[in-house]
């Protein structure tokens, strides 16, 4: 992960030190020598840290507290020093250009780091632990009537591995609150993990509560297979078979480029559950064909797809789905007066979108790879489905 990036991150780190250096502390009459190692000091370790973190041999350390210690550090210590410069060298820009004095820069760099600080500090404690029910109706022509008022709880993007005993209480209000729905289906719709199936094991018992009178359904997302490890082809294999495995000890039904059939008397709609259909990176595995092999035109077809850049790859054009439920994207975990960088990547991103009388519902999650959100809360999403006339 930090790989990646690693070029940036030193940028990141190193000319904000260089700037504030040159234009604050070298003028002062009394610089000592060891005033300045304290105060390159941070940014050595923060330096060395970033090292440590590229090296690392897969997407993430195994002891990804590290990697949530490094990205709090870069958020609280070196991201509002960078604004801060990035202000500062603006105004003294401004200042040089129409021969002024006063760099208001300096200023609006003070407020706006102060403000990232306290960003950066609530979306890793309350932002993140913050949990949401958001309700949403689907109407259709196609729904039967027997299923008019059919109640969908979808969940997504758990990545459980990052709760640990810190966030613990995420997860069992999320469980709590998805069975005090009363649902007719529950549908889960990718990225349980962040890693490896392992990360499962002390939330089995908290996941398997999770009921529905239809049942639990869904889908692999791109975490839920092997490509963030690196290792043998063997061990990728049976990561991915104890995923699957795992999911259905918790009596879910796991859905791989497959469909199922839910009856009201003589009247039925499908669930249909398609692989992981990503962008690369991302792994691409869904088959549009296979999973709606012998599903007629007529039915009523609720799609299930972590990505939700396959409903208009894939899914609109290969099929006659009414409704997808998606997740993958968060909704960035960061909202800003209704904007995400994930609208950057993603056409469709957070709720409810429609072609036509189609639509798909794009779920923020209920965790992240990253402990944190602002803005953009931890959530379940209710949908009812309705018959239209």
């Amino acid at each position: 992960m930090i790989a990646r990036i690693f070029i940036y991150l030193i940028l990141f780190i190193t000319l904000p030190d260089l700037y504030l250096d040159r234009r604050f502390l070298r003028k002062r009459t009394r610089y000592l020598w060891w005033q300045r190692v304290l105060w390159w000091l941070p940014g050595a370790f923060m330096f060395a840290y970033t090292i440590a973190m590229a090296t690392s041999r897969n997407f993430a350390p195994d002891n990804q507290w590290l990697l949530h210690l490094y990205l709090l550090l870069l958020g609280v210590l070196v991201g509002p020093k960078f604004i801060f410069a990035f202000c500062s060298f603006l105004g003294w820009a401004h200042c040089r250009y129409h021969h002024t004095r006063t760099n208001w820069g300096n200023l609006v760099g003070l407020l706006l780091s102060s403000a990232a600080v306290a960003s950066v500090v609530y979306g890793g404690t309350f932002g993140f632990r913050k949990l949401e029910v958001r309700h949403e109706v689907y109407a259709s022509a196609d729904l039967p009537k027997a299923f008019d008022g059919y109640k969908i709880v979808q969940f997504s993007d758990a990545h459980v591995g990052t709760y640990g005993k810190r966030y613990a209480d995420v997860l069992e209000r999320a469980v709590d609150s998805i069975n005090a729905q009363g649902a007719d289906m529950v549908v889960f719709t990718g990225d349980l993990q962040n890693m490896e199936p392992k990360e499962l094991y002390p939330v089995l018992n908290t996941l398997g509560r999770i009921r529905a009178k239809d049942g639990v359904y869904s889908v692999l997302g791109n975490h839920d297979y092997s490509g963030y490890i690196k290792a043998d082809n063997s061990v990728k294999v049976a990561n991915e078979r104890e995923m699957v495995s795992l999911q259905r000890q918790m009596g879910w039904d796991l859905l791989m480029n497959e469909h199922r059939i839910i009856r009201r008397g003589t009247d039925s709609i499908v669930v249909a559950g398609m692989e992981n259909d990503g962008r690369p990176p991302h792994p691409h595995k869904g088959d549009i064909g296979k999973t709606l092999a012998g599903v007629g035109n007529g039915a009523f077809v609720l799609m299930l797809e972590h990505d939700p850049s396959a409903w208009r790859n894939t899914i609109l054009p290969g099929s006659n789905a009414q409704l997808t439920l998606s997740g993958h994207t968060h909704a960035g975990q960061l909202k800003v007066f209704g904007w995400s960088p994930a609208a950057i990547s993603y056409k469709e991103w957070d709720g409810m979108y429609y072609d036509g009388n189609r639509a798909i519902n794009v779920s923020a999650g209920v965790g992240g790879f990253i402990p944190f959100r602002l803005g953009a809360s931890n959530e379940i999403v209710v949908i009812t489905l309705r018959s239209e006339k």
